[in-house]
């Protein structure tokens, strides 16, 4: 290779691939911000690490550069409305929160109330990833039945023009 890079099999195949989606949520004082988000996995066992990357250009991350935890949702796929409204809205111009059911919950998150399951963590620490950056999260308390239901996964939002670029 010349040092040129193809990301062009890269591409293909992360199109291919059905994650889970995942709503972010935080708060700073009275600011609520919440986003649909794809990039998101446990990243160690031992102690217990999420890692959630939201992108540098939405209102979240805005938010979440000045909040100490966020909240993660994971969506039955009968929510796919909710997953729409926090994935091609934007905090900028809509308040979502107006828009859903939610509850207050630790350190006075937003606990969207239609999660299939959620958890709160704190934030350990941030890492620029790119156009993203990952929030490094410590789980604190959360919700999650015995077993999930069919979830929102990215082939149901594909489509979905989003609140900002990436």
């Amino acid at each position: 290779m010349t040092g040129d890079t193809d990301h062009s099999v890269f591409d293909q195949l992360a199109g291919l691939l059905d994650y889970p989606m995942f709503i972010v949520t935080t708060r700073v004082d009275d600011e609520l911000a919440g986003c649909l988000v794809g990039f998101a996995t446990q990243v160690s066992l031992s102690p217990l690490r999420f890692l959630a990357g939201l992108s540098k250009n939405n209102h979240t991350f805005r938010v979440g550069v000045r909040a100490t935890h966020l909240a993660v949702h994971v969506l039955p796929h009968d929510q796919l409305d909710t997953a729409r409204l926090f994935g091609s809205e934007t905090g900028d111009r809509v308040d979502k929160f107006e828009q859903c059911l939610w509850q207050s919950g630790p350190s006075g998150l937003p606990i969207i109330s239609n999660s299939a399951a959620w958890f709160a963590g704190r934030i350990v620490d941030r890492f620029d990833l790119g156009d993203h950056v990952g929030f490094l999260l410590d789980p604190v308390a959360g919700q999650a039945p015995e077993q999930l239901p069919d979830l929102v996964m990215f082939s149901d939002v594909r489509e979905l023009d989003p609140g900002h670029e990436a």
